[in-house]
């Protein structure tokens, strides 16, 4: 979804100085995430495939660190491009700016002020070593700059989730996953969860599945289920009390997706980017985490940010579901346009050293 925008910018700006390659780290390894992703984004096969799995964070870091050199050391490529706060944004950035080869952090600037969050120790370096950081929020631009980045390094441009959003949004009208699904718009609430801090706790999971029971006596529940999520409720054999009206999905690709957001009368997540999504589409969304690098869902739009308290979840649901609603504004700059604005400025750094 951030990568997409970009790559479609550098091919309609017709440069014909600047080549740009795609490289899939395979750190998210699930085939059923990955493959629908790529052709729901229209991307084309990536020019490389590291092909590095699952692994703690020490395996997964390394395995990436030690593959990408060998493309930056065949390519010798003037810069990077990494996004978000993942393994592979850290392992990347860490060999380029290594190998002199400069760093563009796209959704820099963003913390939740928690080390405890993998994320966010990932976030903190990559932006310490980043040559440019594209900024989605006014919070980003704050942060860096206490940090001591100098202005020049920052570019508030926009979002670049958002840029997809607004692109694949008229797809939806023809995705059938509501009708697939049984779901009637306005009238359903979607949940999503995948933190390690969440379901990898036993005793998250148990009171988890009667929070799922208790929200399904009111709404119809869609739980499309993360590999991480689907095998912890599987070892502990929960799953099979949850009641006939939480239905649990596999992953569903980006278009299905983002119909279910789109007509979701609630959502309950744990994700960085539905927090951003649920804003820019007015739908009411509780944050299942005690903190959110993302401060303008909650001051500007539709997010309520609750902590991991699920009898909070639920009291907090309850209120939404009877019309006690925030309603929230779209942020400044998030238009559809942040891809453009990315690629205008990185052609302009790349054509100031062409001549």
């Amino acid at each position: 979804m951030k990568i997409a925008p970009i790559h479609k910018g550098f091919n309609r700006s017709n440069n014909n100085f600047v080549k740009h390659l795609i490289c899939h780290t395979g750190q998210h390894y699930d085939e059923k995430m990955s493959k629908i992703f790529f052709d729901d984004l229209e991307l084309p096969q990536p020019d490389f495939y590291l092909g590095v799995g699952s692994g703690s964070h020490a395996e997964q870091t390394a395995k990436i660190m030690t593959e990408f050199e060998k493309i930056l050391l065949q390519e010798k490529p003037e810069m990077i491009t990494v996004v978000g706060d993942v393994n592979s944004t850290i392992a990347c950035s860490l060999v380029a700016a290594k190998l002199n080869v400069k760093v563009v952090h796209v959704e820099a600037g963003l913390r939740s002020f928690d080390r405890t969050m993998p994320e966010e120790i990932n976030r903190l370096l990559t932006d310490a070593i980043s040559d440019y950081l594209f900024v989605t929020e006014q919070s980003g631009i704050d942060n860096l700059k206490r940090e001591g980045v100098p202005d020049n390094k920052i570019f508030f441009v926009g979002n670049v989730m958002i840029d997809s959003l607004i692109h694949y949004l008229p797809k939806t009208e023809n995705s059938k996953i509501l009708k697939d699904l049984q779901l009637e718009k306005d009238n359903f609430i979607l949940i999503t969860l995948h933190r390690p801090s969440n379901v990898d706790s036993d005793s998250f999971l148990i009171e988890l599945t009667s929070t799922l029971n208790n929200l399904g006596k009111r709404k119809k529940v869609v739980f499309p289920v993360h590999p991480r999520t689907k095998k912890n409720l599987l070892e502990i054999g929960v799953e099979k009390n949850l009641s006939k009206n939480v239905l649990l999905t596999d992953p569903i690709g980006y278009i299905d997706f983002l119909t279910l957001i789109k007509n979701a009368e609630l959502i309950v997540t744990d994700s960085g980017g539905i927090q951003e999504e649920s804003t820019f589409l007015g739908v009411q969304c509780i944050t299942v985490r005690e903190n959110t690098e993302r401060p303008i869902t909650v001051e500007k739009g539709t997010n309520h940010l609750i902590g991991t308290d699920l009898k909070e979840v639920e009291k907090t649901s309850e209120k939404i579901l009877n019309g006690e609603k925030k309603y929230g504004k779209i942020p400044e700059l998030w238009d559809g346009k942040t891809g453009e604005r990315i690629v205008k400025i990185l052609l302009g750094e790349l054509a100031c050293k062409e001549g």
